[in-house]
C-alpha cells in the first residue's frame, strides 16, 4: 500500500508525510516523501496527524477514530482498502467500531478484518486516485478564485 502512495506522490509531485512512532524507510530517490518520527505511546502518531492535517489533506488511516476527528476538519481519510470516511459515513462507522470493542472487552470473539489481498490493493490504488483527483481539482479551483495552490495536496500515511 504504502507503494501505491509513494508512487502517486511522485507522479502527482505531491509532498508525502508519514508519520510513525518508530523509524520508517524511505523510497530512495523520492524526495517528496518524508518522515516524522513521534514519541511512543497511545495516540502519540494520532494527536500529531490530528493536529498537522489541514482542509485539504489526504490521510491514510485504519483508525477509525483518527479518522473521527479528521473528517469534520475537511481532510479527506482513506483506509487501507479504499473506503473513504466521510461526514456521512463516520459517525455509523465508529459506532460499530466502538461496539465492536465492547463486544471484544466482554471476552466475545469478534474475527478480524478479511486478508489485505490483491482486491483490497487495488480497491485502495482506485480509491487514491479519485481522491487525489479530486482534491488536486478542488485545489485548483481555489485557485482559480485567489486560494493557495502551493503544491497539491499533502498526503499524510498514519502508522501500520
Amino acid at each position: 500500500m504504502k507503494e501505491l502512495v509513494f508512487r502517486a506522490a511522485k507522479r502527482l509531485n505531491l509532498a508525502t508525510v508519514l508519520v510513525a512512532n518508530q523509524r520508517l524507510q524511505l523510497p530512495a530517490g523520492n524526495p517528496l516523501v518524508s518522515a516524522v518520527w513521534v514519541d511512543g505511546g497511545p495516540d502519540v502518531a494520532d494527536r500529531h496527524i490530528a493536529t498537522q492535517a489541514e482542509p485539504g489533506d489526504l490521510v491514510v488511516t485504519q483508525d477509525i477514530p483518527l479518522a473521527a476527528l479528521l473528517v469534520p476538519h475537511g481532510v479527506a481519510v482513506l483506509d487501507p482498502r479504499g473506503e473513504e470516511h466521510t461526514a456521512e459515513t463516520i459517525g455509523e462507522r465508529l459506532s460499530v467500531r466502538d461496539f465492536m470493542e465492547q463486544l471484544r472487552t466482554e471476552g466475545a470473539t469478534t474475527g478480524g478484518p478479511p486478508p489485505y489481498d490483491a482486491r483490497a490493493r487495488q480497491a485502495f490504488a482506485a480509491a487514491l486516485d479519485r481522491t487525489l483527483t479530486r482534491l488536486l481539482r478542488a485545489q485548483e479551483a481555489a485557485a482559480r478564485r485567489g486560494g493557495d495552490a502551493a503544491n497539491g495536496p499533502p498526503t499524510r500515511q498514519a502508522p501500520d
